[in-house]
């Protein structure tokens, strides 16, 4: 067996860890098509709008010399499909509000039973609530935090226990402030 140098594995344990480092900061800057997909709820706007084509179909149904709408005129059979789709779009087109625009896709897809011929015989209702369900719960992935200095490291220490605070005030050898951990200004006893 071939003896190695501890100092030389590290030097290439470090090398490869730089490396995939690397590769995961290239990949994640790239700003690719995927890193756009995966920076918002694609897939859940895409079945709202689908529902909505669905319910949007579904009102322009010929059985003989009978046209299927329900509501005034049809109106609502019109309008309401395409205030759901623009809800998914909008969802996809701004993440941020993205709460906001699943909520009314829902609500109009729960609506739609009622105006809008069963839902769009129950296919265009199942994909909004699908797709608004799918825009509410979606969130962007968490960036890997990692601490940047002592002084992150001893920000995220744990703060002593209640116990350990009242002894320390009661002992007199610390402040309030100084016992529970918060920085005390210089000068101040």
């Amino acid at each position: 067996m071939h003896q190695t140098d501890p100092d030389e594995q590290t030097a290439d344990l470090d090398e490869l860890l730089d490396t995939r480092a690397s590769r995961a900061a290239a990949a994640s800057t790239s700003g690719g098509a995927s890193a756009w997909f995966r920076s918002r709820p694609v897939i859940g706007g895409g079945i709202a709008v689908l529902g909505a084509v669905a319910m949007l179909l579904s009102t322009q149904l010929d059985l003989g010399n009978i046209m299927v709408h329900v509501g005034i005129e049809g109106m609502q059979a019109t309008i309401l499909p395409i205030i759901i789709a623009l809800a998914g779009i909008l969802a996809v087109a701004m993440p941020a509000h993205r709460i906001f625009y699943g909520v009314i896709v829902l609500v109009g897809s729960v609506y739609s039973l009622v105006a809008v011929n069963l839902g769009g015989f129950f296919v265009g209702f199942l994909l909004g609530c699908v797709g608004g369900v799918m825009v509410v719960s979606w969130a962007p992935r968490a960036a890997a935090a990692e601490p940047e200095s002592a002084d992150a490291a001893a920000d995220a220490a744990p703060l002593p226990a209640a116990g350990d605070v009242d002894a320390a005030i009661a002992d007199g050898s610390h402040s309030a402030d100084e016992a529970r951990g918060m920085p005390v200004a210089e000068g101040r006893a």
